[in-house]
Formats: C-alpha cells, sequence, structure tokens
C-alpha cells in the first residue's frame, strides 16, 4: 500500500449552489440547468411542466442517468417510439447514448430530475423523431 498522497487530493470539494446554474441546451417543452460541464461530464437539471411534452431528440455520445426529484416523467424511445418507461420520485431512469426519444410530464405537478452524462461532443441534439421499425 502506497503511503505517498494522491495529487488529486489537493483539489477541493466545492458547491454549486442552485443560484449559479445556467440554462442548458434547449430541446422545446423542458427547460434545462447546466450545472457543470467539464471532463466528459455534465451535470444539471431538468424542469418538465405538467401535461408537456418535450420535442424529439438525443444525447449522442453522452451516456445519460436522471434521478427523478418530483413529478412524473415518461420517455418514449425506440421504434416509432413505441417503447415507453415512466419514472417517478426517487426512480432513475437511463437513457444510452444516442437513444433517440422525447420527454414528457403526465402528472397534474411540474416535474424535475437531476441528470448525469458522460462522454463527449454535444450534449444535446434536437430531431425530427425516432427511426420506424426495422423491415422483416
Amino acid at each position: 500500500m502506497s503511503t505517498a498522497p494522491d495529487p488529486r487530493s489537493a483539489t477541493p470539494v466545492r458547491v454549486i449552489p442552485d443560484t449559479a446554474l445556467q440554462p442548458g441546451d434547449p430541446t422545446p417543452g423542458m427547460s434545462r440547468r447546466v450545472a457543470g460541464h467539464e471532463q466528459g461530464m455534465w451535470t444539471g437539471t431538468v424542469d418538465t411542466e405538467p401535461g408537456a411534452v418535450s420535442g424529439w431528440h438525443h444525447h449522442g455520445e453522452h451516456e445519460t442517468t436522471l434521478y427523478v426529484v418530483s413529478g412524473r416523467m415518461r420517455l418514449e424511445s425506440g421504434p416509432d417510439g413505441q417503447d415507453v418507461v415512466e419514472a417517478g420520485p426517487g426512480d432513475f431512469i437511463r437513457v444510452p447514448a444516442g437513444a433517440v426519444h422525447r420527454e414528457s410530464n403526465p402528472s397534474g405537478e411540474p416535474a424535475r430530475a437531476v441528470i448525469v452524462r458522460c462522454g463527449t461532443g454535444a450534449p444535446t441534439i434536437n430531431v425530427d423523431g425516432p427511426a420506424g421499425p426495422t423491415p422483416p
């Protein structure tokens, strides 16, 4: 076991207050705020109003995990958007890199989720919609 201090130990822990979050990359129907985007990691929040449905998008080379803080989140993905998952407070949602999807809030209260993305390139790419089913 090494007794030498890890040089990274000199990097202090920091707080990013809610008031310091900046508007994030836009997708119609949702409001993202960025806490940080450095060294291959994007962190922030997303708020979706009751009944709102976002535009179709994907996160390029970023693997994404959402933690639902409040409200409900429904994500449609897969061929023609036929794969649907829904999550509520305390649930995590995993979105693979490149997965075209859209989010909605089927509840009567605002939804908020915390987002962590790891990868490179643009964190959000808006598209017209998902691909259709693969022909037989």
